[in-house]
């Protein structure tokens, strides 16, 4: 029954929306037609855009956005997606906006029987509430990195994010329980010859998309790998002076994008670089000008291929 009112509704949303979108109509003449309410018009249209039955895009008609686009484009050779967001917006709220913008181009890149990783992370989470339902056949997908501590073993943390990623598209999630960083790196490479690590490590290396942020110690919205105690202050007096600037998926890299002889990277379950420039879309999601310095860091060391970025911080990457 209740499958049947969801089907009900759906339709009614469609026919709402085709009526108000297509056919230019008044709520007052579409709810004459639907012998309803104003007010149930309302909701249904409401419906059709939280279900993707509606997919509302802005051209903006003013140039900075786009100016900044092919300036990045140009500069950095990849496909950007500038948000307008005021200068003075607080932090997080600027965040949320990254976020839904994300969310929406991801309804373009997600296909069907596709791989597709996702790094958990403050950023990655808030995409997460923002996805627009999509059902797509026979798509998975993955952690890219582990999420326990010395606190927490961060499952439910991690799993929460890839659970609402594999809900949006109908898809399957696949969690990857083990830590952040072994506490030695001999535990890490015994643990890599596990199959059932194997069989995770396999699906990194067969992705056709990653989703991810980079992590940054400066950051005004912090960072969970800085602020979800994965991290003893000797670490990261260790990161400060090999010069690290930021992190993807818990793998280090300083400014010129490089990650080789930092010592914490080698007890990091994150996937190594070489791994992640063989997937063809990297999606990388970031907001606030405070993390300017670890995106290039990561446009250094060719991890991205698309960039989702506030207006701000993408000014910041031209200069």
């Amino acid at each position: 029954m209740d499958d049947l009112l969801d089907d009900r509704t759906l339709q009614r949303a469609l026919t709402a929306a085709h009526l108000y979108y297509v056919q230019e109509r008044t709520m007052e003449a579409i709810a004459d037609e639907l012998r309803t309410s104003r007010s149930t018009v309302s909701r249904l249209l409401s419906h059709a855009r939280a279900t993707g039955i509606v997919d509302i895009r802005i051209t903006s008609p003013f140039a900075a956005p786009q100016l900044l686009e092919e300036r990045l484009a140009d500069r950095f050779g990849i496909t950007a997606h500038v948000v307008p967001v005021p200068d003075d917006t607080h932090e997080v709220e600027r965040q949320e906006r990254v976020a839904v913008a994300a969310a929406h181009l991801l309804g373009d890149l997600v296909g069907p029987e596709m791989t597709v990783g996702v790094a958990w992370g403050s950023t990655t989470e808030a995409v997460s509430r923002r996805l627009v339902p999509k059902p797509v056949h026979g798509t998975t997908f993955v952690q890219l990195n582990g999420s326990g501590n010395t606190h927490t073993t961060g499952l439910l943390y991690a799993s929460e994010i890839l659970s609402r990623y594999s809900a949006a598209y109908g898809g399957s999630a696949q969690q990857f329980p083990v830590p952040a960083f072994f506490d030695d790196p001999r535990t890490k490479r015994a643990m890599w010859r596990e199959r059932s690590t194997r069989r995770i490590l396999a699906m990194h290396a067969a992705m056709d998309l990653v989703v991810f942020s980079t992590g940054s110690a400066g950051s005004r919205v912090p960072s969970h790998v800085y602020a979800g105690g994965y991290l003893e202050p000797h670490e990261l007096a260790a990161l400060e002076r090999e010069g690290v600037v930021g992190d993807v998926a818990t793998v280090f890299f300083r400014a010129d994008g490089s990650s080789d002889g930092i010592p914490l990277n080698d007890r990091a379950t994150g996937p190594r670089f070489d791994v992640l420039r063989a997937v063809p879309r990297r999606l990388c999601i970031v907001s606030g000008a405070s993390k300017v310095v670890s995106v290039r860091g990561a446009l250094a060391a060719g991890l991205v291929t698309d960039l989702v970025v506030d207006e701000a911080a993408a000014r910041a990457l031209t200069e």
